[in-house]
């Protein structure tokens, strides 16, 4: 573990070699698992404003869903998440020649909304936890995952650098210029034993 400013930053940031391949494992993470994406409470909101932009790019039973359910639901956990539809995918996944994607995503790309997708989302497979005064940063295993460790490997990138644009997102640039001063560090003092 490394703490960064107010974070403590997981070993796993550093030896991790990942870089997403979307044509392998189709975008599986927006369609397993238990809940949705977890969601910061300013990003609820913000969904409520952005809904009228996001659902042209929606399938009609997620925005369906949506009218039900709402933008967001509170999980077993009490967190904010995005809602699944009939308990599978996230309601924003939309699915391209079957590759899961996201809508709230598309509707960025396509320069209707500011907002990219919630920062989870962004940041994923690495998770933020909160401490008492500080925050954890965590790699997320996953099999559904198993082909961007074996991309990652091929192309020599470091979860952390994957990951630099929503860590930057997240923490900001000192942050992540500290980070990589560590990792620096750390590769100096551990040659021979890393990655």
């Amino acid at each position: 573990m490394f703490e960064i400013n107010n974070t403590i930053v997981s070993r796993d940031i550093f030896t991790q070699l990942f870089n997403c391949d979307l044509s392998k494992c189709h975008g599986e993470c927006c369609v397993q698992g238990e809940s949705g994406a977890p969601l910061e409470e300013d990003e609820t909101k913000l969904l409520g404003k952005l809904l009228p932009s996001i659902a042209p790019f929606m399938r009609k039973e997620a925005v369906d869903s949506v009218k039900q359910q709402g933008v967001f639901v509170i999980d077993t956990d009490g967190e904010y998440v995005t809602p699944l539809l009939d308990g599978k995918e996230c309601v924003y996944t939309i699915f391209d020649k079957g590759i899961a994607r996201c809508a709230i995503e598309m509707a960025f790309l396509k320069k209707k909304i500011s907002f990219r997708k919630p920062l989870s989302c962004h940041l994923y497979p690495i998770r933020i936890g909160k401490l008492k005064d500080m925050e954890a940063v965590n790699y997320h295993r996953w099999t559904v995952c198993a082909p961007a460790i074996s991309n990652g490997r091929e192309k020599k990138t470091v979860l952390f650098d994957f990951l630099k644009e929503p860590l930057i997102r997240k923490f900001g640039k000192k942050w992540f210029d500290d980070l990589t001063t560590a990792f620096a560090q750390y590769i100096s003092e551990n040659t021979g034993k890393t990655i």
